[in-house]
């Protein structure tokens, strides 16, 4: 396999499965490494340490949710992207919260997983912090050390709140922040479930960031878990 493609490690027992996937990946440019269960997918981790891991949560031997609590607590930070059957939102929330990037429920169509497998390619963003660091998407720029956010070369006045949420959603960008995540970080733990909270002000932010009448559609929302500051086109 040639050295310069993205190295994609496919944890997925159901052999038409597999089969599916690798064929449309390959054919995107992906080079792609397999495991039919949790504990082969650790194993492989640890022995070719991936680009990107595609996960699913119903193995074998270990449940998925086991295999992202195991790669996080050894510092394994290969950005993961669950794909599973379990569409409800406290299963998604707990993947979530045990680390994974992304979720994706099946079934799907190839080219909704490459649009997001493209999303978290651009995980570099992931790391901004420090003096000096700018982040900008479409008409938006945001200036992390000087708290400083613009659209289309105007300022906007947002609140320390509105700026926290939306540095912790840059900061992350391309990855599903639950509810429960934001309200920690920007609120703390007295007001952790608070939702309500965080809607009213992510309202707000959409307000606040809008061109010509229209939301920003980097702010997305994934419906009763999170949301996400998407930087793809």
């Amino acid at each position: 396999m040639s050295s310069n493609k993205i190295k994609v490690l496919l944890i997925e027992d159901e052999p038409q499965i597999r089969r599916f996937l690798k064929i449309g990946l390959i054919h995107s440019g992906y080079a792609i490494e397999e495991a039919e269960s949790g504990g082969e997918g650790i194993r492989l981790t640890r022995a070719i340490r991936p680009d990107l891991i595609l996960l699913d949560l119903g193995l074998p031997d270990i449940d998925g949710q086991q295999v992202i609590q195991t790669l996080r607590a050894e510092k394994i930070y290969t950005p993961i992207m669950v794909l599973s059957v379990r569409n409800e939102p406290a299963e998604i929330i707990r993947a979530l919260d045990n680390g994974a990037d992304n979720y994706l429920v099946k079934p799907f169509i190839m080219e909704e997983l490459q649009a997001h497998l493209r999303s978290l390619q651009r995980r570099a963003v992931q790391a901004l912090h420090g003096e000096g660091e700018i982040l900008e998407v479409q008409d938006l720029r945001i200036d992390l050390a000087r708290h400083e956010v613009t659209l289309k070369g105007k300022v906007v006045d947002l609140s320390p709140k509105e700026f926290k949420i939306l540095h912790e959603l840059a900061c992350h960008a391309n990855r599903v922040l639950t509810h429960r995540h934001l309200l920690l970080k920007v609120w703390g733990p007295a007001q952790a479930d608070e939702h309500q909270y965080l809607r009213v002000y992510m309202g707000q932010l959409r307000k606040k960031l809008m061109v010509n009448g229209k939301e920003p559609t980097y702010l997305r929302t994934l419906q009763g878990v999170g949301y996400i500051f998407d930087t793809s086109d």
